[in-house]
């Protein structure tokens, strides 16, 4: 029999934690590749993973949605994985309180419904108190999240994967059909597009978001609402990482220059709404300012396998947006899922 090869597109966070999860479900004839144009080792304002805050906070949206019925489950099921990721220290990531505060929620924040199901599974979940919020906050939780020091997450993924067997090709792909090229004397039946942006798809677009990451700590990670609509958030890094201020959400916007005048509306908020130690004075250390491009997708993320001539397949999973970490394990094991459906993986892991 010939050896197979599986190739990943993409080492962001979906395309490596996707990557690990197929390799437990291997045939003994199969191995799997992860091209890419980056890697964790890189810096590309494309490259979004290791730009990211990241932390979990819940999307409340319409229960009739199929879309947000999807990305509850898939966030879900990232949220248990990371509790147990936590435990090991070297994953860049750790269980803290999180809290959101809202001057005007939005009214899918609102119904009773919505929010008990996408806020009733998290630890610790409850609302505050009006003495507990700034007096012009309408809307507030608590709950037990994770926060994830995203560099060193996206590397450790990375190590497991090449630890486990794993090869990688840092390579960039003009179309997915390039990959099935690509395993030397195997063959490829299988490609897996965790890609970001996908290729052409008129639908992908893309979100800039400007961050600050200061040297300043805080304990929690607080998501707040103002009353004219924009969001600011603080994300404090795992392994002294720092702590994350933002941020700002511009579809379709490529400038790749950091805006010295959001900068200082950043840390303008986050003087104001955030518990920095009082040792800060109001004052932040600035380390650097950051932009990404996330890459988004209307309708939400394709995931769906596409066979394209006999018995090869396209498995996409591309367009989570800025939800690449909170959904990541979720998707992966439905893009599994979809790998069982089609028999291109084994349903009993082979570790």
């Amino acid at each position: 029999m010939s050896e197979e090869t599986i190739v990943v597109i993409g080492a962001g966070v979906i395309g490596l934690t996707t990557a690990l999860h197929i390799q437990q479900h291997l045939h003994p004839s199969q191995n799997i590749l992860i091209v890419a144009r980056d890697f964790p080792n890189t810096t590309s304002l494309n490259y979004a993973s290791p730009w990211a805050g990241a932390h979990y906070r819940p999307v409340p949206g319409p229960s009739s949605s199929p879309q947000a019925a999807r990305e509850n489950s898939q966030a879900r099921r990232t949220y248990e994985y990371f509790k147990r990721l936590a435990t090991d220290p070297s994953s860049g990531v750790q269980l803290i309180d999180g809290e959101e505060h809202l001057e005007a929620p939005p009214p899918e924040y609102l119904n009773e419904a919505n929010i008990q199901n996408a806020y009733a599974h998290l630890d610790g979940f409850r609302r505050l108190t009006q003495d507990e919020t700034p007096p012009e906050v309408k809307w507030g939780v608590r709950y037990r999240t994770y926060v994830v020091n995203s560099p060193v997450y996206c590397a450790y993924l990375l190590r497991k994967f090449v630890l486990n067997g794993g090869q990688t090709r840092e390579y960039t792909l003009v179309d997915p059909m390039e990959a099935f090229e690509l395993a030397g004397t195997g063959t490829v039946r299988t490609v897996v597009n965790c890609s970001g942006l996908g290729f052409g798809d008129p639908k992908s677009f893309i979100i800039r978001g400007q961050t600050c990451l200061v040297r300043n700590p805080c304990s929690v990670t607080i998501t707040r609402q103002n009353s004219d609509g924009t969001w600011s958030f603080c994300i404090p890094r795992p392994l002294s990482g720092g702590t994350i201020i933002g941020g700002t959400k511009q579809p379709h916007d490529w400038n790749p220059t950091p805006s010295l005048d959001t900068r200082k509306q950043l840390l303008s908020n986050a003087a104001k709404w955030f518990p920095f130690a009082k040792e800060s004075g109001g004052h932040f250390d600035v380390i650097r300012d950051i932009v990404g491009r996330r890459p988004a997708r209307e309708g939400g993320m394709r995931i769906e396998a596409e066979r394209v001539g006999g018995d090869r397949f396209i498995v996409h999973a591309y367009g989570a947006g800025g939800r690449g970490f909170e959904l990541s394990w979720g998707v992966a094991q439905d893009v599994v899922q979809l790998m069982f459906e089609n028999g291109l993986a084994r349903q009993k892991a082979s570790l």
